[in-house]
This record gives C-alpha cells, structure tokens and sequence, in this order.
C-alpha cells in the first residue's frame, strides 16, 4: 500500500526522481545481493554508499513502489549485465524506466498524488511525444 501525499501539479519526472529510480536502485541491489556481491561491491557499480545499499536491502528506502513480477524478472537481467560490467548501469537504468510496467506504476502514483490530473489521463505513454528527429 502507497502511502502519498495529495499533490497539485506534480511533474511525473518528480515521480520518476522521488519513487521510481529509488525503487529499481532497491531492486537491483537485492538482485545483486542475492547473486553474491557484497554491499561494497554493489555500491561500487551503482555508483552509491554502502549505506544506501544497506537502506535499500532492509527496505528503509524506497519501501512504497512494488514492481510487478515481470519487472522483476528484467530487473535481474539488467542486475546480471550491471555486475558484468559497471559501464551498463545508466543504459540498464534507462531501460528499466521505459519498461512498460515501471511506467504504469509512475502513472499509477501520479494519479493518487495529484489531484488536478484528469481521470483517463495516459500522456505517459503517447509515443509521439517522445518522437525526437535528428
């Protein structure tokens, strides 16, 4: 259960930043937790302290996002290419946030949070807004 504060005007982008990157952060810790690196190592790929790998593992941080089982599933996969090798932590993060399923929890909470937001709302997921020609 969220547990969230009524907002006006949020920006999804803040939910992305405040929920969703700390949620994957936590996810992709366990996973590599699980596979064996120690929180020292885990920190070192994530490019984080080893307390906020501690706070991750025992749920402290980013306690309010549940991921459904097949982001989990992509989850692990992307832990597995981050622990084979550092330099894939931003694109596997970037994939990650465009998953299907990790946008509909960004949506889901910004419908809880703000107020203002039309019911029916999906302007998440209208792919030609996110059209860029070079």
């Amino acid at each position: 259960m969220l547990f969230l504060t009524k907002m006006h005007n949020q920006m999804p982008q803040e939910i992305e930043v405040w929920y969703i990157i700390p949620a994957l952060r936590r996810e992709l810790a366990k996973s590599m937790i699980e596979a064996g690196l120690t929180q020292k190592k885990v920190a070192e790929h994530m490019g984080i302290t080893e307390a906020a790998v501690s706070q991750y593992i025992s749920n402290k941080r980013a306690k309010e996002v549940v991921f459904s089982n097949a982001v989990l599933d992509e989850i692990k996969k992307s832990a597995k290419r981050i622990m084979e090798d550092k330099k894939q932590l931003v694109p596997e993060m970037m994939r990650l946030s465009k998953l299907t399923g990790v946008m509909q929890v960004m949506c889901d909470i910004h419908m809880k949070q703000d107020v203002n937001l039309p019911g029916g709302c999906d302007i998440c997921f209208d792919e030609d807004l996110v059209d860029i020609k070079k």
